[in-house]
């Protein structure tokens, strides 16, 4: 789907992840470790390693099965990244942790920052959020225009799009997704894959048709919000003087449905335009396979702002950015309101 952009036409043309160290991210804990139990609580740096290859390289370090090795998120890897991994190990007989190095000819690289013991396995969505240094290499555009946009990302926000990530090499999840809907079996780990993907399909063109409507960041009538750092929502509430206020202060933001089962919870024009989004033939598939499966209705915020955004030129044809965001967002989605950013791919 070609998703609009919502701060106008691009400024810039560059390259992403020439090197694994232009991308680097670290994983911003959500929790205080216990210091105690029977997980042995990692924070370790890989290179050229995704989340997946990381945890199976742990497990046949620990001699443990891969069901032992907990995980917060997903990192890729083509990246510098750091990120928290707990080993499951009831008698607290742990290999040397010095010897759980990784550093081979083809790049591959894995170190231990800092370990302890904790009381529970380490669940997806067991963080504050990530933190971001991106190098753009090869640039090529105006630098006040760049900076001018960069300077209306800080203020504005950028419209929260679900990443590519989420549909697959080629975006080819969609249409397995309907071909399951339409009686394919799959697997059962597939299968959450592909609910996943027809989920966040529905809700990019929601937040496509708000942004072509110019309301992504506003309120229409019969809104629902969601409150800033968590899932919770409310309303629909009208827009008055003090949600206005929540709403300029980034408080509070419009939601689009992530699609399931029960009522839409949005009314008048909200509602309206969410179902006339998604009223093709593809998308009345998505939805009902989405129902038959179970999936609730549920929302999500239709706006992100990359925190503490700052940025700087290392030479003329390089931009080095710097940003935090919550869990379940996308630095792609920052990247894509400045232009056309060639990345290497993604695990």
């Amino acid at each position: 789907m070609d998703l609009p952009h919502a701060h106008g036409e691009a400024v810039l043309q560059a390259r992403l992840r020439a090197a694994p160290e232009d991308f680097v991210v670290d994983e911003l804990p959500g929790f205080e470790p216990t210091g105690q139990g029977e997980h042995l609580l990692l924070t370790v740096r890989k290179r050229g390693m995704n989340t997946a290859h990381a945890a199976r390289c742990i497990a046949q370090w620990a001699g443990v099965g891969d069901v032992a090795i907990g995980y917060a998120g997903l990192k890729d890897r083509h990246a510098v990244t750091t990120q928290r991994f707990t080993v499951h190990l009831p008698k607290r007989n742990a290999p040397a942790v010095e010897t759980l190095t990784i550093d081979d000819a083809l790049g591959e690289r894995l170190e231990v920052l800092d370990h302890t013991w904790h009381a529970k396995k380490l669940p997806r969505g067991a963080l504050a959020g990530n933190r971001f240094v991106l190098v753009l290499r090869d640039v090529e555009g105006d630098r006040a225009a760049i900076d001018a946009r960069l300077s209306a990302i800080a203020a504005r926000g950028v419209p929260n799009y679900f990443g590519e990530q989420r549909f697959g090499r080629g975006g080819n999840n969609v249409g397995s997704a309907l071909a399951m809907f339409a009686g394919r079996r799959v697997r059962r780990d597939q299968r959450s894959v592909l609910l996943s993907a027809a989920r966040s399909e529905l809700f990019n063109r929601v937040l496509a048709a708000r942004i072509r409507s110019a309301c992504w960041d506003t309120a229409l009538e019969g809104e629902v919000w969601m409150l800033d750092g968590t899932r919770s929502v409310f309303g629909p509430q009208p827009l008055d003087e003090a949600l206005a206020e929540r709403l300029a202060t980034f408080d509070i933001h419009p939601t689009g449905p992530l699609w399931g089962e029960g009522a839409l919870r949005t009314q008048e024009a909200a509602a309206a335009l969410e179902l006339d989004a998604l009223a093709d033939a593809d998308a009345v598939a998505l939805r009902a396979g989405l129902e038959r499966a179970g999936l609730r209705q549920e929302r999500r915020a239709l706006r992100l702002r990359p925190e503490a955004l700052q940025w700087r030129w290392p030479d003329e044809t390089s931009l080095e950015l710097s940003f935090a965001l919550p869990p379940g967002t996308y630095a792609t989605s920052v990247l894509a309101e400045l232009g056309d950013v060639a990345a290497a791919g993604r695990d």
